[in-house]
């Protein structure tokens, strides 16, 4: 299939391209930018005036609840729910049920990931079997049958010694492995920010030391080890300022956020909503203006979904017994255009933190619009909006955000060239 796409402001923030071209895709492929290729004929041409191409955004934390929870999702309808938000690359986390620590259980989500054909998966393993902390699972053998990076969530390692050792392993086979730190003992029983609105509340706190405490043993770990790091869900100004003074080291360590920690704080909970149930848990307002400080600066470089969706009667409890998570992939894009309309950020940069920067972060081959790279594509209308949930495709609906009208929308998804979701 030859595609042309005419008339687009093409955008490719790894290059710093940005001017209305057109763009020439042959076999999967970028074959040209400008400038038809000698003999070129299209079989489909998209008719992109007054759209932005860009790269398809990569999101590095989307649970597809496949296999083991199918009530809250599967890998066809959250991977279609991930391309109708710009999404042409996403990781998937191991909390599956078996977990993600074996090459059957990869081989089982690379299979349907394919089959379903909406967007590429990237597999985290897990770090440890069963995520106990304890032993290490087959990281090599996950390795070599597609997991890019492996981590071990919230479930921390409980032993640092236990985790020195792992880290120390997977420095030796070049293995990226991912943090999300939080001190269990700290964080233990917490439901929300430990602060004012928690109190109010009345209920159980976490405090930014949960966070910090974790995030500077990690770091002196990762020192020692010299494994490649990626820290995930960073959720408060002084963890950013922690990572700051990593990299200021020369420390190769990159960070992510989840988006709804740039636009949301704690005092979202005062009506009790379930729906901002979240862990690590929304924090202060000062503690947003830090992430978006350092999401501005390049410390943190990527914007992540951390995509949870959930079964109706999982949010219907009382708060303290709902599950946490938001279902947010299907509206990356539109969602943070906001970061865009309140002026945080221009749109290069925003698309670098969807785009470039996650890829780069845990070398994925994608992120960028260069000739000969796949032909992964995302075309959106930044004039138009999205009325959030008039279409949905995730299975869960715990989003805070629908019925919201959010700025811009998707109109096209390719990936390796197939449109994989149309508006």
């Amino acid at each position: 299939m030859r595609t042309a796409i005419l008339g687009a402001r093409v955008i490719d923030p790894s290059s710093g391209l940005d001017r209305v071209s057109d763009l020439y895709l042959d076999g999967g492929k970028l074959v040209a930018i400008g400038q038809a290729p000698a003999g070129f004929t299209a079989d489909k041409t998209l008719d992109a005036q007054g759209l932005v191409a860009a790269p398809g955004l990569v999101d590095l934390s989307v649970a597809l609840r496949e296999p083991g929870y199918s009530r809250k999702g599967s890998i066809a309808t959250e991977t279609l729910a991930a391309a109708a938000g710009g999404v042409t690359s996403l990781c998937c986390p191991p909390f599956t049920k078996p977990v993600l620590d074996t090459p059957a259980v990869a081989e089982l989500i690379l299979d349907r990931a394919r089959e379903a054909g909406h967007t590429k998966v990237f597999p985290i393993g897990a770090l440890s079997k069963n995520l106990a902390g304890e032993q290490l699972a087959e990281l090599v053998a996950l390795r070599d049958t597609g997991c890019v990076a492996f981590g071990n969530g919230l479930d921390s390692f409980r032993n640092s010694r236990t985790l020195r050792r792992a880290l120390e392993y997977a420095a030796t086979f070049d293995l990226q492995v991912i943090f999300h730190s939080q001190d269990f003992d700290l964080a233990e029983g917490g439901l929300a920010h430990e602060g004012p609105t928690a109190s109010f509340l009345g209920l159980a706190g976490i405090p930014e030391s949960a966070e910090t405490v974790a995030l500077a043993r990690d770091l002196l770990l990762v020192e020692q080890s010299g494994v490649r790091a990626h820290f995930s869900q960073i959720t408060s100004a002084r963890g950013a300022e922690l990572i700051a003074a990593a990299q200021a080291r020369g420390l190769p360590v990159t960070a992510d956020v989840a988006l709804y920690q740039l636009l949301l704080t704690d005092e979202a909970l005062i009506d009790f909503s379930s729906l901002y149930h979240v862990q690590p848990p929304l924090r202060s307002g000062k503690d947003r203006d830090g992430l978006r400080e350092a999401l501005k600066a390049g410390v943190i470089s990527a914007i992540a979904s951390h995509h949870q969706p959930h079964e109706r009667d999982a949010k219907l409890a009382p708060f303290a017994a709902t599950e946490p998570g938001i279902s947010s992939v299907q509206l990356l894009l539109p969602l943070a255009m906001t970061l865009v309309q309140d002026g945080l950020l221009d749109l290069p940069t925003l698309l670098a933190r969807l785009s470039s920067g996650p890829a780069a972060a845990l070398r994925l081959p994608a992120g960028q619009l260069a000739v000969g790279s796949a032909a992964d594509i995302v075309l959106f209308d930044p004039q138009a909006s999205t009325l959030a949930g008039e279409r949905w495709y995730s299975k869960g609906r715990n989003c805070p955000f629908l019925d919201h009208r959010l700025p811009a929308a998707v109109r096209y998804t390719l990936v390796d060239g197939h449109i994989s979701y149309q508006s």
